[in-house]
């Protein structure tokens, strides 16, 4: 099981999706940034270094919003989706082919990681936060 930790963040009424790049298992499609957590590593340290990496943001991360334990033909991912705010920075793209900030609303308009189906689901029913 490959340890996977991702951060929803948050811009008013819009979360931050990113387009996985071509050349990479389930290139295309899209999903929440971030990425393995090393061994020795813990997971908010991991999703603080991914979104660096990915994106050259610093984020503060905070709670969980969902956990999701998924099957892929190659390797089965255990996927901690945690919430995080920017707290310096502008996206970029340094790993991914695209990124967007879309609505709950908007979810269908893209394909996203079968990992993530279940966390899409969750946040079709629920509000947006209030910052």
């Amino acid at each position: 099981m490959v340890e996977v930790v991702a951060a929803l963040i948050w811009n008013n009424d819009r979360f931050l999706i990113c387009q996985r790049p071509a050349h990479k298992a389930r290139g295309l499609l899209w999903e929440f940034v971030g990425g393995k957590v090393e061994p020795g590593e813990a997971q908010k340290a991991a999703l603080i270094r991914e979104c660096q990496e990915e994106l050259a943001v610093a984020v503060s991360v905070q709670d969980v919003f969902m956990d999701v334990i998924h099957s892929y033909p190659d390797l089965t991912v255990h996927l901690t989706l945690f919430n995080a705010k920017i707290e310096s920075g502008t996206p970029q793209l340094l790993e991914h082919n695209d990124l967007r900030w879309i609505t709950a609303q908007q979810i269908d308009l893209y394909d996203f990681c079968p990992a993530d189906e279940p966390i899409l689901l969750a946040l079709k029913s629920a509000p947006a936060p209030q910052d």
